[in-house]
């Protein structure tokens, strides 16, 4: 979690869209996608951005006849973010034969064993950045430049480090940064180490919850401690 999939994954999908007689976008991680009513919900979306006109889905198995039939001949650009359940991911793009010749289907995970369930023809590990790259991205949100002043040149630097080229951390703290003392980011960095930003957390935590029951979740905080 923050480590850049789902950016990623819109920039392409902003970039090669254009050459696709329909695209659509889909945030299949949400809460609001749980459920087999969230789920009909996406279906929809689906089949409104592709086709360009609303299709009302009344069940799951409805929605797949739907997708194939309507978009088999189409050359379609679907992207599936955050998937986690393999069921979800079948009902939404089951098979390449559901869509027309050329079509391309990004699935982005935090999960492997999902992609090895798929019938996905390329895999790609995103990785953290390095500390000249994530020293970049996080000059731009903090000073709205690709390099720190000379008497923030060590903070900066400290700072990027500590997030470890995790762009979601260094997007946050820039952005807070913005246009403050040296006082406040002395502070910043103090509290930092005691208490991770929330904004930080609510997005790591996701990976957590997604740990399937409660044993494995002890397991994981056992490990964590030791």
């Amino acid at each position: 979690g923050g480590v850049g999939n789902t950016t990623i994954a819109k920039a392409v999908f902003n970039q090669i869209s254009p050459y696709f007689d329909g695209s659509s976008f889909l945030d299949v991680g949400s809460q609001v996608s749980r459920g087999n009513s969230g789920l009909v919900a996406l279906q929809e979306k689906l089949l409104k951005d592709t086709l360009r006109k609303r299709i009302e889905v009344s069940c799951v198995d409805h929605g797949i006849q739907l997708i194939k039939q309507r978009l088999q001949s189409k050359k379609a650009l679907i992207v599936l973010d955050d998937g986690t359940d393999v069921e979800k991911i079948y009902s939404l793009a089951g098979g390449k034969h559901w869509f027309g010749p050329g079509s391309r289907i990004i699935i982005t995970t935090r999960d492997e064993h999902l992609l090895k369930c798929s019938t996905g023809d390329v895999k790609y590990e995103v990785k953290c950045m390095t500390e000249k790259e994530g020293l970049q991205l996080f000059c731009w949100h903090a000073f709205k430049n690709p390099l720190p002043p000379e008497d923030f040149v060590e903070i900066s630097e400290g700072l990027v480090t500590y997030a470890q080229g995790l762009p979601l951390a260094l997007e946050v703290w820039g952005s807070f940064l913005y246009r403050r003392s040296m006082v406040e980011w002395k502070s910043f960095i103090e509290r930092l180490k005691q208490i991770p930003h929330d904004s930080i957390v609510e997005k790591l935590r996701i990976s957590y919850d997604g740990l399937p029951d409660h044993t494995t979740k002890e397991t994981f905080l056992d490990i964590a401690c030791f």
